[in-house]
């Protein structure tokens, strides 16, 4: 377990941010995204820093940052903006992080009440500092939530609490809507991709979510690019199967500097189509596999087709 009073305060990692590949495949046009300048988002992002809220946009630089933001859509990040965690792929800091923020929950409550939103994401870094891993953080703002806004629905996007027993049961009591833990990438890639993470203790997590409740609708993403074979992202989209989850996402990976993991390969419209083909013929209820699609993309509507698949399965 890290101590933070043993590390630097501030304390800022770039030591995993070790590539040195130095031919870098050209963007297609099919990925580009225009600079986010409307009104709504920037109307999203005054209430955000009014709030002293954290952002997944912002920290991992989210291409569809002006999009969801133009909408009021916005995937809060509690337990500050500094990981414990050391992936090659990821944008967000990675270092000693900061005490727990105790008015988080009630500021983050106020902030979506005023977004006037049907559905919210909330996810975190990864804090393998604290005892229970930050589960009690999302339970505090679960509840703060749904006392400003009793209608909305909840989806979290979870770290993998190891090693963090009784972490996932507080957050399953804490009944939200969906349970949203990515697996990232295949089994193969992990030692370079999630340094630290465990590929089986990902799929054990989320299959234990179904067993404690099997009303929550469970959910993962993976990004592609990264090296991995279609074959490999089949048994991948097995796994998950297996371990009864309900929707996956599918991404293209994008490079964020230069120092990370680069890109092996840009997948065209008409992959991502056949891998979304692949799925459903699995079973998944919902699957969203676009080179935009990122785990909270489109999380508002993806929750009511969840909704009408699950409700069409029961009534066949």
């Amino acid at each position: 377990m890290l101590n933070n009073r043993k590390l630097k305060r501030n304390y800022i990692s770039r030591s995993h941010l070790t590539n040195s590949s130095t031919t870098k495949l050209k963007k297609p046009n099919w990925i580009r995204v225009k600079a986010p300048i409307s009104a709504g988002y920037l109307s999203t992002k005054e209430l955000i820093t009014k709030a002293n809220l954290n952002t997944v946009c912002e920290s991992a630089s989210c291409p569809n940052i002006g999009e969801c933001w133009d909408k009021g859509h916005a995937t809060v990040m509690i337990l500050g903006d500094v990981c414990t965690r050391k992936c090659g792929f990821c944008n967000i800091k990675s270092g000693a992080p900061s005490n727990i923020d105790i008015l988080e929950p009630y500021r983050l409550a106020k902030a979506i009440s005023q977004l006037n939103l049907r559905h919210v994401v909330i996810t975190s870094v990864d804090r393998d500092d604290l005892k229970d891993g930050g589960a009690n953080q999302f339970v505090k703002s679960i509840y703060e939530i749904k006392k400003l806004s009793r209608n909305i629905t909840i989806e979290v996007l979870t770290p993998d609490f190891q090693r963090k027993e009784g972490a996932l049961a507080q957050i399953v009591n804490a009944k939200p809507d969906v349970f949203n833990h990515n697996l990232e990438t295949i089994s193969r890639l992990y030692k370079n991709v999630r340094r630290g993470a465990s590929y089986n203790h990902s799929l054990n997590l989320l299959k234990k979510v179904k067993k404690l409740s099997s009303t929550i609708f469970t959910k993962s993403g993976i990004m592609v690019g990264l090296g991995e074979k279609i074959e490999e992202i089949e048994t991948l989209l097995k796994d998950l199967r297996k371990a009864d989850v309900d929707f996956v996402t599918i991404g293209q990976y994008m490079q964020p500097s230069k120092d990370h993991l680069p890109v092996i390969k840009y997948y065209t419209i008409e992959e991502f189509k056949k891998i979304e083909n692949i799925a459903y013929n699995m079973g998944f209820l919902l699957v969203s596999s676009s080179p935009l699609t990122r785990s909270s993309y489109h999380a508002d509507d993806d929750f009511h087709k969840l909704k009408i698949a699950r409700d069409a399965l029961l009534n066949v």
